[in-house]
């Protein structure tokens, strides 16, 4: 029995009539015809019968018509139901703590009023590597990552905003009065580090090794306010994502130490499976994703920074 027959059988039982049936439903009277022979077939047994030029329904009829209008608004309450809570199921995101504090809270409170059924829930994402693997085995359904730029040919990767590293210090540190450090000029300080597979830590201790300086003296951090708080306190120097000091760097609570290296620009990345089901919700948050990193860029070496 298919939804289709059952359909045309309740409106055929209704108006006792095959031809208004047809004209009900716009269908050629030899469907309505065809679907209510092919119904008493599989049942084996006659629905309607005919007495002179009326129709009515035989026992089996009436039976079948109790289930038909059960199965039905079954049907239809399912299809209403699901329809309409498609923006009431969960988002599970994947994101490091810097976009958590600094770039996705506006974002989410703008999805959050278009979507107030909609459920978001992060997962943190220490490193790109550990994101990547939560989208491969489905944990998350996306994840912002933050990184230069790499592929990995199980991910779609859609890139939202590129934007520098920077290298900050305290006032009171005496490279806040260089107007350009050499590498030896780090040889004495620590450096405060963010966990370890975080991009842009990679990023500092390739750097360093690279310029032959010992990696030994260093603190490690799960947290860029407890990173930012001790370079105020002159504890050491942080290479950071711009957007995580420029507030600090304004107010004159950290210095921007300019140093002979060039620094990749990161690439912040909206990814998720290469064969992830795009539902109504997911899609609705990637739409508003691309906008609200759109509208929140400004220009930067011919690139987009955000904030």
């Amino acid at each position: 029995m298919e939804i289709k027959q059952l359909r045309t059988f309740q409106v055929a039982s209704t108006t006792l009539n095959f031809t208004h049936t047809a004209k009900a439903l716009n269908y050629a009277q030899s469907s309505v015809t065809a679907q209510i022979k092919s119904l008493e077939l599989e049942l084996g047994t006659s629905l309607f019968e005919r007495l002179g030029k009326r129709l009515i329904l035989t026992q089996a009829g009436h039976q079948l018509k109790n289930y038909a209008d059960h199965i039905l608004h079954l049907s239809h309450e399912a299809k209403n139901n699901i329809s309409s809570n498609q923006l009431a199921s969960t988002i599970t995101i994947g994101a490091q703590e810097s976009q958590c504090t600094y770039r996705l809270p506006f974002l989410l409170k703008e999805f959050k009023t278009q979507y107030p059924l909609l459920n978001l829930v992060f997962k943190p994402a220490h490193s790109d590597a550990k994101a990547a693997d939560d989208l491969v085995s489905g944990k998350i359904d996306i994840a912002f990552l933050i990184d230069t730029v790499k592929t990995n040919q199980q991910l779609h990767t859609e890139t939202l905003l590129k934007e520098k590293l920077t290298l900050v210090a305290s006032p009171q540190n005496t490279l806040s009065a260089k107007s350009k450090i050499l590498a030896e000029d780090l040889e004495n300080e620590t450096y405060l580090l963010t966990e370890k597979g975080c991009s842009y830590r990679v990023v500092f201790e390739q750097i360093l090794h690279s310029r032959g300086l010992s990696l030994d003296n260093t603190i490690e951090f799960v947290s860029i306010e407890a990173i930012k708080k001790c370079v105020i306190a002159n504890l050491g120097v942080a290479l950071l994502p711009e957007m995580t000091v420029k507030n600090d760097i304004e107010k004159g609570e950290l210095v921007e130490v300019s140093w002979d290296e060039e620094l990749p620009l990161l690439v912040t990345k909206m990814v998720l499976h290469k064969d992830k089901y795009i539902s109504a919700p997911l899609q609705a948050f990637m739409e508003l994703t691309r906008e609200h990193f759109s509208v929140h860029t400004s220009p930067f070496q011919g690139a987009t920074y955000s904030y």
